[in-house]
């Protein structure tokens, strides 16, 4: 985690709907903050000062709750109806030494020459589960396929992950690979079949013709 990654939050006595529409006009998140056998605590936070922390990826902070700190994870977030505004958040108290289960998301970051060699790119795995440290949670896991060619593979074991994380996924399993189409089965699908004559057998049909036209001469 990084030093710089401190969520200040202020006590709040009063509760309720109406008094959490009033926060979030004046520009604060209602919050509860739980965990580690201690009461629930009913905070508010600052909706830039949370917002920033978010779009940066940050997962655990230092907060400051009227000058008490805490490492707390950013657990829940809950959102409006479109899906832009955060309406309130749920901070998770942690020890900086425990470890914690988390799914992280794998994302995928460059263009696989062997897709421009006519390769197709798959990706059967887009998170993983790990337990890590609780100051090492990774936001996302970045995997560079730059070099992957056609027929080539990045496995979990390949991950880049801090070094404490511990994968669940087995470390054989393939994260992302370029596969190799095959042109002909492609092409069988596409060429489209001739048409039989119903209720005639095959050759049928072609020994017909003849008939006819030895009738009208």
């Amino acid at each position: 985690m990084s030093a710089d990654a401190l969520l200040t939050a202020t006590n709040r006595s009063k509760l309720g709907s109406a008094e959490s529409r009033r926060l979030r006009w004046a520009g604060r998140i209602p919050a509860n903050v739980y965990g580690h056998k201690q009461p629930v605590q009913s905070v508010t936070v600052g909706e830039t000062e949370l917002n920033s922390l978010i779009r940066g990826g940050v997962r655990v902070v230092d907060l400051d709750v009227d000058g008490k700190h805490d490492k707390a994870v950013i657990k829940d977030i809950q959102w409006d109806a479109m899906g832009s505004e955060i309406i309130h958040v749920d901070l998770f108290r942690v020890d900086p030494n425990e470890r914690v289960n988390v799914d992280v998301p794998i994302e995928l970051k460059g263009t696989a020459p062997g897709v421009l060699s006519g390769g197709v790119l798959e990706q059967p795995i887009h998170h993983v589960q790990i337990d890590v440290l609780a100051y090492e949670i990774p936001s996302v896991i970045t995997v560079k396929i730059g070099a992957l060619g056609l027929g080539q593979a990045i496995y979990v074991r390949d991950l880049p992950l801090p070094k404490s994380a511990h994968v669940h996924t087995p470390a054989d399993a393939i994260i992302v690979h370029v596969v190799q189409v095959n042109t002909r089965a492609l092409d069988a699908v596409a060429a489209p079949a001739e048409p039989e004559v119903v209720g005639k057998k095959p050759g049928e049909a072609a020994a017909a013709e003849p008939a006819k036209d030895a009738k009208k001469k």
